[in-house]
């Protein structure tokens, strides 16, 4: 497996160096990882995001640094048009190709919003969702990128749910970007959750989490809490509690031999944590 980090990882160094998405790859290469994943371009005034795009992508091939996956938002439940939102969704393939990503990840929906979810049901949202997912995969297949969702959102978040899915959508160029972290705020077991995605991975989040029960008192600043209440909060990767290498484990016996995107989103400083977070995924990866 390869090392990679995504821009989300750089947020908070961003904004207090004013450093731009371009920057970063720079910074990622200096820190030592062998690719960068971006999340919903910054588009500078006066460029479009087509445009911008490019720029990365020149950006990245002039460090030897490949842009390998692009995560954008959508919501194939909640919008005011299924088909406008499957156009806009494709509109960010086309941007994919530009950086030369292989693959995109997509959300699928953040769930039931206002009195709908009082009484519909996960099985009354998966043929829509299914359906959106579908068409953009296969606009995608065309233009040589896989598509995939994260189990991301609490709604379609613990791995039962992606895994129906996928099944529904039956496309072998759609599949899953796998976020071990991200099970735990639906309260799944990651281990066991990874174990389910295995078949489906087309690529991953590795992301650590500090983790106190939700019958203590809040911990504050930093924390949040989980759909069954536990509090959250992010971690140096290595440092949580999320069994990150008991899941790195489950994800190489399954062939799985791709790139591994470090996500944090803790307190520490950035850079620092990267650094500390990247030698012990390398350390991992070695140990397998």
């Amino acid at each position: 497996m390869k090392t990679c980090v995504s821009s989300y990882s750089f947020c908070s160094y961003m904004k207090e160096t004013g450093t731009s998405q371009k920057d970063i790859i720079k910074k990622a290469k200096e820190l030592g990882f062998e690719a960068i994943e971006y999340i919903d371009l910054d588009v500078p005034n006066g460029m479009s995001e087509a445009q911008f795009a490019s720029v990365l992508r020149e950006e990245s091939e002039k460090y030897s640094l490949p842009i390998v996956n692009y995560t954008v938002s959508a919501d194939f439940l909640n919008c005011d048009s299924l088909e406008e939102e499957i156009e806009r969704v494709c509109r960010k393939v086309d941007i994919a190709k530009i950086l030369g990503a292989g693959g995109m990840r997509h959300d699928a929906t953040v769930g039931y919003k206002g009195k709908e979810r009082s009484f519909k049901t996960f099985d009354d949202a998966l043929p829509i969702l299914a359906e959106g997912c579908g068409c953009v995969t296969r606009y995608a297949k065309e233009k040589g990128i896989e598509t995939m969702v994260e189990n991301h959102g609490q709604f379609c978040q613990e791995s039962e749910r992606v895994e129906r899915l996928i099944g529904e959508v039956g496309d072998k160029n759609f599949g899953w970007l796998l976020d071990i972290g991200n099970f735990l705020c639906a309260d799944d077991e990651p281990q066991k959750a990874a174990g389910r995605a295995a078949p489906f991975i087309k690529h991953v989040h590795v992301k650590d989490f500090h983790i106190k029960s939700g019958s203590e008192f809040n911990p504050g600043e930093g924390f949040f809490m989980t759909r069954g209440g536990t509090f959250l909060r992010g971690a140096i990767l290595g440092q949580g509690n999320v069994p990150v290498f008991g899941c790195l484990r489950v994800v190489k016996n399954s062939g799985y031999d791709g790139y591994v995107s470090i996500e944090f989103e803790g307190m520490e400083d950035n850079i620092k944590a990267l650094k500390i977070g990247l030698d012990n995924l390398n350390a991992m990866i070695k140990a397998l």
